[in-house]
């Protein structure tokens, strides 16, 4: 058998394929798995064989999510809440960034904070944006002036929270609030996590094109239900693999703050948000059914 040499094209495409693989896994067993591929190549051979790239590419996605599955369940799944909660509080502010440079700032900290694991640091950031956010909300003036109603830049089209509420909102950075004092009080550190976090912000910030009617009083983004469908549909397949439910946790502190803009919107509620809020629910449950369901397949 001819052996491909090092350095070679191929080599460096199977490196490439590799790199889906933890950094941990490459370090321990890349060089060797390496080496069985180019020893099993047929000689010439400049690009993997199909059937072997998509399986490493599927073998990596699974060896990620194994990965990512260590640790305390309920902790990790709280953290990843949170963390979606704020990131979701910073798209709502992110296009008001010209009128509103501090707050967007401190929920930018905020989201930062909570992305490296550092609880007590993200609860007095959340508590003040939190607290400047109702006001907005609610036609108020807090800690400093503000011209309200507060108008977006060219990444939204209509006034900060106007289709909303205090109360949802409120309701939403108490929610933060509550699962940074759980983690905090806990004391032990707090996985650091993905700074994709901050492209998903921006794709969830543009409102983009509606899914609605031209006359509807609530509209919805369709670019923030790609981001929140697909967040969603990450989560179910990553509980399938890895049989754990750390994602189906939060996914559902994810929905219920997520309904209560629909809740306050009740009367005005159309197919179309039904439809969304539909897709959400089903992508939730599948994400806390699916481990459950992959252990009985193993067992028969």
């Amino acid at each position: 058998m001819t052996v491909v040499p090092q350095g070679s094209t191929l080599e460096r495409r199977y490196r490439a394929l590799l790199r889906a693989y933890p950094r941990a896994y490459r370090t321990a067993h890349g060089d060797e798995l390496l080496d069985v591929l180019l020893e099993s190549a047929d000689p010439g051979r400049t690009v993997p064989v199909p059937r072997e790239a998509w399986g490493l590419l599927a073998g990596g996605v699974r060896s990620r999510v194994v990965h990512l599955a260590t640790g305390s369940p309920w902790k990790d799944g709280l953290h990843l809440g949170v963390t979606a909660l704020a990131a979701l509080h910073l798209a709502a502010l992110l296009p008001y960034a010209g009128t509103l440079p501090l707050w967007t700032a401190a929920s930018a900290l905020a989201l930062v904070a909570v992305l490296r694991g550092w609880a007590w640091a993200a609860i007095p950031l959340t508590l003040v944006v939190g607290m400047k956010a109702v006001a907005i909300a609610g036609g108020r003036q807090f800690f400093d002036l503000t011209l309200l109603p507060v108008y977006p830049s060219p990444l939204g089209d209509q006034a900060l929270f106007a289709d909303s509420n205090p109360y949802v909102v409120a309701g939403g950075y108490a929610v933060m609030l509550a699962g940074l004092g759980v983690l905090a009080a806990r004391g032990r550190p707090l996985r650091a996590r993905s700074w994709w976090w901050c492209a998903a912000v921006v794709a969830a910030a543009w409102s983009g094109p509606q899914w609605m009617a031209e006359d509807s009083t609530f509209a919805l983004s369709l670019s923030r239900m790609a981001v929140e469908a697909a967040a969603f549909g990450l989560a179910a397949g990553a509980g399938y693999l890895a049989r754990d439910y750390r994602w189906a946790l939060a996914a559902g502190i994810y929905l219920v703050v997520a309904s209560g803009d629909l809740a306050a919107h009740s009367a005005e509620l159309t197919r179309q948000h039904l439809a969304y809020w539909g897709v959400l629910a089903v992508l939730a449950l599948w994400t806390a059914s699916a481990p459950f369901r992959q252990r009985r397949h193993c067992l028969d």
